[in-house]
C-alpha cells in the first residue's frame, strides 16, 4: 500500500504536514478530509524516489525476465485476480533493480485510474511500442489474458532469433580479433628483432622488404595511424547517422551475398510476425502498420511499408503495395494474397514468419559453416606470409 505526503491546514488554521497510507490518491484525501485536513499539496512519495526513474538508464530488463513477468501477469489475470492486485503480487514475486520499481508505479497508477496501457507507455525503455499498443488492444477487448500469452511468445521467437544471428557472428569476430592481435605482435616485437641480423638489404627479397616497411611504419607512425582511423571510424559515423547515409548503407546490406539475404528474410520474419500478433490482438491495421515499421531496422524496407500503409489508408489491400515497392519476395506477396481473399491473413502472417525463420536459420548455418574455415584460412594465410616473409632470408644467410 502506498504512502501519500500531504500539506494542509487544520480547522484552527494552523500548518501542518506529513504522511498517510491508502490504497490511492482519491482515498487518501478522503480520509484527509475525515481528520478536518484541508490539503493544499499531496502527492506519491515513492513517486519522489528518483532511483525509480535513473535505473532505467542504468540497466535494461532482460528479455528472459520480461517473458516471466508477462506470463506471471497472463495467469493471474486468466484466473480472475483483479490487475492492482495481479500487479502487487508480481512486485512481490519478481526482484528486480528496474522492472520491479517500475511495476510499483505501474499499480499505483492504475489504482488511481489510469489506464494499464498508458502507466506502460511511461515506461517506454521497457516496454516498447508494440508490448503498449498490445495490451491496450487487450484491454478494450477484454482479452488482456490472452494478449499477454501472445506477447510473451513473440518476444521468446525474436529475442531466439536474436540470440542465433550473435551466435553466428561471434566465433569469426573472435577469430578476426585474436589474429589481428598476432599479427600486431609480429610487426611491433618479432619482426624488428629479426630485421638487426640483416645486413644487406640489398639481398633481401621484395616480400621481406615489404614485411618490414609495414613493421616500421607501424612502429615509426602508430600516433599518426590511430588518429587516421579514429578520424575515419568519426566520419563514417557520422555520415551513417545522416538520413542520406543510413539509406545507401542499408542499400548495400541488401545486395550483399548470402548476408544481404540474412537481413531480407529477417526483416521479413519480424514483419509478418509482429504484424500477425497485433491484427490477433485487435490493433487496427493501419495502427499495426505504424508500429511494424520500428520492427523492420533496415530503412529501405521501412521506408516500403510506410508507402504501403499509405496505399492502406487509401483502401488498397495490403499485398498490392507491397509487392510494388520490389522489397518483398514474390512467395511472401502470394501468401500474403491468399490470406487476404480467404480472410485468414493473421494465420498466414504467421505461416510466412515461420518460413523466414527457418530460412534464416539455415543460411545462419550455412554462413557460420563456410565462414569461419574462411577466416581461419584467411588469417592464417596472412600469418603464414608474414613467418615466410621473415624466415627466407634467415635461410639464404645459413646456406
Amino acid at each position: 500500500m502506498p504512502f501519500f505526503e500531504y500539506k494542509g491546514t487544520t480547522e484552527d488554521g494552523r500548518q501542518t504536514k506529513g504522511s498517510i497510507q491508502a490504497d490511492h490518491l482519491q482515498q487518501a484525501k478522503t480520509q484527509l478530509k475525515k481528520d478536518n485536513i484541508y490539503i493544499f499539496e499531496i502527492k506519491n512519495k515513492e513517486n519522489k524516489k528518483k532511483e525509480n526513474i535513473n535505473l532505467h538508464f542504468r540497466k535494461r530488463v532482460d528479455i528472459k525476465t520480461l517473458c516471466t513477468m508477462t506470463r506471471l501477469l497472463a495467469t493471474l489475470i486468466k484466473s480472475n485476480v483483479p490487475l492492482v492486485n495481479s500487479l502487487t503480487t508480481i512486485t512481490q514475486q519478481i526482484s528486480h533493480p528496474v522492472l520491479t520499481p517500475a511495476l510499483t508505479q505501474i499499480r499505483n497508477q492504475v489504482n488511481e485510474g489510469q489506464s494499464f496501457h498508458k502507466a506502460l507507455g511511461q515506461h517506454s525503455k521497457i516496454f516498447d511500442t508494440t508490448y503498449v499498443s498490445m495490451c491496450e488492444a487487450g484491454e478494450k477487448s477484454g482479452t488482456l489474458d490472452i494478449i499477454l500469452i501472445k506477447l510473451a511468445e513473440f518476444t521468446e521467437s525474436q529475442a531466439e532469433l536474436n540470440s542465433k544471428i550473435r551466435s553466428a557472428v561471434a566465433y569469426p569476430l573472435l577469430i578476426t580479433v585474436f589474429t589481428f592481435c598476432v599479427v600486431l605482435f609480429l610487426f611491433t616485437y618479432v619482426i624488428p628483432k629479426i630485421t638487426e641480423l640483416f645486413d644487406d638489404d640489398s639481398l633481401i627479397p621484395w616480400h621481406t622488404a615489404l614485411v618490414i616497411s609495414v613493421s616500421q611504419n607501424i612502429i615509426n607512425f602508430w600516433p599518426h595511424l590511430l588518429i587516421g582511423f579514429g578520424v575515419l571510424f568519426f566520419l563514417i559515423s557520422r555520415w551513417i547517422k545522416t538520413k542520406n547515409g543510413r539509406k545507401k548503407l542499408d542499400a548495400l546490406y541488401l545486395k550483399l551475398p548470402i548476408i544481404g539475404k540474412i537481413i531480407r528474410s529477417t526483416a521479413i520474419s519480424r514483419f509478418s510476425r509482429t504484424l500477425a500478433t497485433l491484427l490477433k490482438g485487435g490493433v487496427p491495421m493501419l495502427k499495426a502498420m505504424d508500429i511494424v515499421q520500428n520492427v523492420a531496422k533496415n530503412t529501405v524496407l521501412k521506408r516500403a511499408i510506410k508507402e504501403a500503409q499509405s496505399n492502406i489508408r487509401e483502401g488498397e489491400p495490403i499485398a498490392r503495395p507491397l509487392q510494388q515497392s520490389g522489397q518483398f519476395p514474390p512467395m511472401t506477396i502470394q501468401m500474403i494474397k491468399i490470406g487476404e481473399q480467404t480472410g485468414e491473413l493473421e494465420n498466414m502472417l504467421v505461416k510466412i514468419s515461420d518460413t523466414y525463420d527457418f530460412q534464416v536459420n539455415a543460411e545462419i548455418n550455412s554462413l557460420t559453416s563456410l565462414l569461419a574455415p574462411a577466416m581461419i584460412m584467411l588469417m592464417g594465410g596472412i600469418v603464414a606470409f608474414i613467418v615466410f616473409s621473415v624466415m627466407t632470408p634467415i635461410m639464404q644467410m645459413y646456406n
